[in-house]
């Protein structure tokens, strides 16, 4: 849970987290989209990997990235336990 927080915590990956939401994309055109180089964003898809939060299969010779939406639907669980219920 703690790498997910971790990732969450920086806005470029929230930003790629937003565009895979719409479809999935391979790390060139993710980079496209960013004026920051393409080793910072291959950096923060591996964070974001890391996390659980994207799952990436290699198609020749690039790699497509897509949400993991379990790892998302988890989180939103073990938050939920903190709410109060209405009276």
């Amino acid at each position: 849970m703690n790498l997910v927080f971790k990732a969450l915590n920086d806005n470029t990956r929230r930003e790629i987290l937003e565009m895979l939401k719409e479809k999935d994309m391979t790390a060139g055109e993710i980079a496209e989209r960013f004026n920051i180089s393409k080793p910072s964003i291959s950096h923060h898809l591996d964070l974001l990997r890391q996390a659980g939060l994207v799952v990436s299969v290699k198609e020749g010779q690039f790699i497509n990235y897509s949400l993991n939406t379990t790892v998302m639907d988890e989180m939103l669980k073990w938050l939920m336990q903190f709410t109060t219920p209405n009276k």
